[in-house]
């Protein structure tokens, strides 16, 4: 049994809940609660783009925008309070995450700048709050510098080694973040610890332990924005491994919890189609891209509606694509990984090997690779595409996508034996992996004989 395995199956209940930041395919989400409070030992708009919907608290907005409005009227009467300015700036980066609404950052850098003018020798907050916001932001490596200065200060706050596990683990210093993550098993084992245990095990391929550090994340969410997030998790994690029935179950479950938690509905919609239920599918993921226009949403949403025969509202989503990463551009986000992918699946060769190149520059992860594998594909050039194919699927990852690319890649190289053997073992995983791409990949499996 593993060290991080065995921390997971000893550690037990009456813990701290800290804000809870899970990434997935690189896109970083954030709940919980809203201030770092941890004190040292002895002392998550374009008019063409649509707002977040104001119809009830999504995911802990009323708690965070109560935190806003605490801070700042505590900065009118104390404007050189550097710690209540670093929880100001916490507060606008989670704030942007659970919107989706990139124009808080911003704000956030603002006033952990303020903070950090106020007080630079101490203020591991404001470190910890900086290395969140470099980590929506996408700028990893900066992140990690952030969070290392505050390990530096606090090496006792779980919030400090949840930041470097993030940044790690997004720069695919895959060793480095687990060691992270033990030591925020150690000194603050929550939700916040076991949702990122789950995602380490789920990269390695260990389903079974990701799903029990997930229901053991749940067992302790206190909140009904904390017990939606786990569930969405949980959903995700079903979904992944090819059982939308089981994870439709968790998506459903979430909306009880948390019936604004906006990310449960394109989740719930991504299952109802691959069971068949496309109206049901359809006006789940309308629900979900009007309150949360995020681009990884607006491309599945334009994906269905491309196979369910509406072209010209799949074009409208395609359309809003473009205009979110703008948005998200002039805050001083930069996503290449999920334009990369969308550029190499939607007819824009040239510019998706672009894209994938300058992400590869930056952070070499699993996710990386193969997105720099596909795109080398899609330019027709499959020898050096199969060599990151390879890397892609280093760490063991049950991910049906990576087996698709890898598959189709040596067929393009006329190995057909080991295509059909990569093809099968993607639908093994997952055959409802891609609302376009699975159907692509059924029927080139079937042409080499592979289709059981």
């Amino acid at each position: 049994m593993s060290g991080l395995r065995r921390r997971l199956s000893v550690v037990t209940g009456g813990l701290t809940r800290l804000p809870v930041v899970l990434l997935l395919a690189g896109i970083v989400l954030l709940i919980g609660t809203p201030i770092v409070t941890s004190q040292l030992p002895g002392q998550r708009r374009s008019p063409t783009v649509a707002p977040p919907a104001r119809t009830g608290p999504q995911a802990g907005a009323v708690a965070l925008e109560a935190a806003v409005v605490r801070a700042q009227r505590r900065l009118v009467d104390v404007p050189k309070d550097w710690s209540t300015w670093a929880d100001l700036g916490s507060a606008y980066v989670q704030q942007g995450r659970i919107t989706g609404d990139p124009s808080y950052y911003p704000k956030a850098d603002g006033a952990l700048r303020r903070s950090l003018e106020l007080e630079s020798t101490t203020n591991w907050k404001a470190m910890v709050g900086t290395a969140a916001l470099n980590n929506a932001r996408h700028e990893f490596t900066a992140a990690r510098d952030w969070g290392r200065r505050a390990e530096a200060l606090n090496p006792h706050s779980g919030s400090v080694h949840g930041v470097l596990v993030d940044a790690l683990t997004q720069l695919g210093d895959y060793e480095g973040a687990r060691t992270q993550l033990q030591r925020m098993l150690d000194v603050e084992p929550g939700v916040a610890a076991f949702t990122r245990a789950s995602y380490d095990f789920e990269q390695r391929g260990l389903v079974t332990p990701a799903g029990d550090a997930l229901n053991r994340a749940l067992a302790q969410a206190s909140s009904p924005a904390d017990r939606a997030f786990c569930r969405y998790y949980l959903g995700e994690l079903a979904f992944h491994n090819g059982d939308p029935r089981a994870a439709l179950r968790e998506y459903d479950a979430g909306l009880t919890a948390d019936p604004t938690y906006q990310q449960l509905y394109a989740g719930r919609g991504k299952a109802r189609a691959a069971l068949g239920q496309s109206a049901d599918a359809l006006a789940d993921y309308a629900r979900a891209v009007q309150a949360l226009p995020l681009p990884e949403l607006l491309i599945e949403y334009g994906d269905l509606l491309t196979v369910s025969g509406k072209p010209e509202q799949a074009r409208q989503q395609y359309d809003l694509v473009a205009t979110a990463r703008q948005l998200s551009a002039a805050s001083g986000i930069s996503d290449h990984l999920t334009t990369a992918t969308y550029f190499a699946d939607h007819g824009q060769p040239a510019e998706a090997l672009t894209e994938a190149q300058a992400e590869w520059s930056t952070r070499r992860t699993v996710l990386t690779a193969d997105a720099l594998a596909w795109a080398l594909h899609r330019n027709g050039r499959d020898a050096e595409a199969l060599d990151y194919s390879l890397q892609a699927t280093r760490l063991g990852w049950r991910n049906a996508t990576f087996y698709y690319h890898r598959g189709v890649i040596r067929h393009a190289l006329g190995d057909q034996k080991q295509a059909r053997d990569d093809l099968s073992l993607a639908m093994t995983i997952n055959p409802h992996f891609d609302t376009v791409q699975a159907p692509i990949a059924r029927r080139l499996l079937d042409s080499l004989g592979g289709g059981g």
